[in-house]
């Protein structure tokens, strides 16, 4: 029964002795892996924003395609169909 007791409380001092080490050892180093993913994103987001500003500039430049706008249409406004009559009830007391 004592060696049980004894391998039970030498669990628990293992585990509540991994926490603290844990524990300090993430606040070490938790906010430096923080600070490179952070830096990591603002790279692959710098890329992505000259990357497309890039191929903007290269279409724009490249292309000279006409816009036409046709006006017949913008007269001439399309006809809703007439389910039915409007009938307003009311209620009664």
């Amino acid at each position: 029964m004592q060696e049980a007791s004894f391998s039970g409380l030498r669990l628990i001092i293992g585990i509540i002795a991994f926490y603290y080490i844990f524990k300090f050892l993430a606040r070490i180093f938790l906010p430096v892996l923080v600070k490179k993913a952070v830096e990591n994103a603002s790279q692959n987001f710098q890329r992505q924003q000259q990357y497309q500003s890039n191929t903007w500039q290269n279409n724009n430049t490249n292309t000279k395609d006409e816009i036409i706008i046709n006006t017949a249409n913008a007269k001439n406004p399309r006809e809703t169909k007439k389910v039915g009559e409007y009938v307003d009830y009311e209620e009664i007391d």
